[in-house]
């Protein structure tokens, strides 16, 4: 901890200063706080599980496309580069950036719009707290700082994270996506290299490692020496509009959107299934209210799990799916 403030820039999170855990507990005489998060999130089930979550393809074949689990060691790694140049805190920003995407639900966003239009009150993000919080270790929660877990909650959505080293990962989130799924996209035929706006090439670069590098190197140079995160006017303005045009030709394309609405219908059946058959869901799942413990038992399935589970409890569904 004494490193941290030889090196670390005035305005970035120190870990004997942080605001603690839910739980109080004696420290490691080795790791600070957000080195034993960081390691707490990586030993997790749901961590775990993300090797099998689609990112933007469902369950592919191909073994190079991206999962939950890839995007997010990208996130990680972008983050930690651009928090080491900032002299922020690293291990504040690699644990936010291993635990952002832990709630994720299966099949996606498409999983996550699914189960919000079930119950009203779901976003992904919400999810990851609750699992480090309340899921994780037979209900017992990791017990993560509250530094952490402000800025899983934050990385995505209206309100930014509290800390610098939380923006980061905020920004790098969209800094990763954007990039791979336009690999991915490429990859599966949605489009071709040739078709992405020559406005946002000339200004990020046109190959996948470029682009990265310009963004990079702009939030570097942009926030450098001061208490704040941003990117320039230009480069942010690139990037949304590489976001729109992944809109409209990947994210909204009427072939994935139709394979969405398949799969939603799998997440509505095991909603409808699992209010009626709570005694069928692991024992930590079995809590009250019945309809939380649906929820939380579904979103932590795998994309994998999912399909499997659904051929043998929904049979005459899956073949439906199937022809669509």
């Amino acid at each position: 901890m004494a490193f941290e403030h030889q090196w670390l820039a005035p305005w970035a999170s120190f870990s004997d200063h942080s605001a603690g855990r839910l739980a109080p507990e004696e420290e490691c005489t080795v790791r600070t706080v957000y080195q034993r998060d960081r390691d707490r999130i990586v030993h997790c089930k749901a961590f775990r599980r993300l090797k099998h979550k689609t990112q933007v393809f469902i369950n592919p074949e191909d073994d190079h496309f991206r999962t939950r689990l890839t995007h997010t060691l990208e996130v990680s790694q972008i983050a930690r580069t651009i928090s080491r140049a900032l002299r922020l805190n690293e291990d504040l920003t690699e644990a936010v950036s291993l635990g952002h995407d832990l709630g994720h639900a299966p099949f996606g966003h498409a999983g996550e719009r699914a189960l919000n239009r079930l119950t009203g009150d779901f976003s992904h993000n919400r999810q990851s707290l609750r699992v480090v919080d309340v899921i994780e270790h037979d209900g017992r929660g990791l017990n993560l700082t509250a530094e952490v877990r402000e800025g899983i909650l934050h990385h995505s959505g209206e309100e930014p994270p509290q800390t610098l080293e939380g923006q980061v990962v905020r920004f790098c989130d969209r800094i990763a996506y954007l990039n791979h799924d336009i690999d991915d996209a490429v990859r599966s035929g949605y489009l071709e290299y040739c078709q992405l706006p020559d406005s946002t090439l000339k200004l990020l670069g046109n190959r996948h490692s470029q682009r990265i590098h310009t963004m990079v190197v702009d939030m570097v140079r942009e926030s450098r020496g001061q208490p704040l995160v941003r990117m320039s006017g230009p480069v942010a303005r690139a990037m949304d509009e590489l976001r729109e045009f992944m809109f409209e030709h990947v994210y909204l394309h009427p072939r994935k959107v139709a394979e969405e609405q398949n799969l939603t219908r799998i997440i509505d059946a095991f909603y409808a299934y699992f209010l009626s058959h709570l005694e069928e869901l692991p024992i930590e799942y079995r809590r009250e209210p019945r309809s939380q413990a649906v929820v939380d038992y579904i979103a932590g399935m795998t994309d994998t799990f999912a399909l499997t589970q659904a051929r043998q409890l929904f049979p005459d569904l899956m073949t439906s799916v199937s022809r669509s």
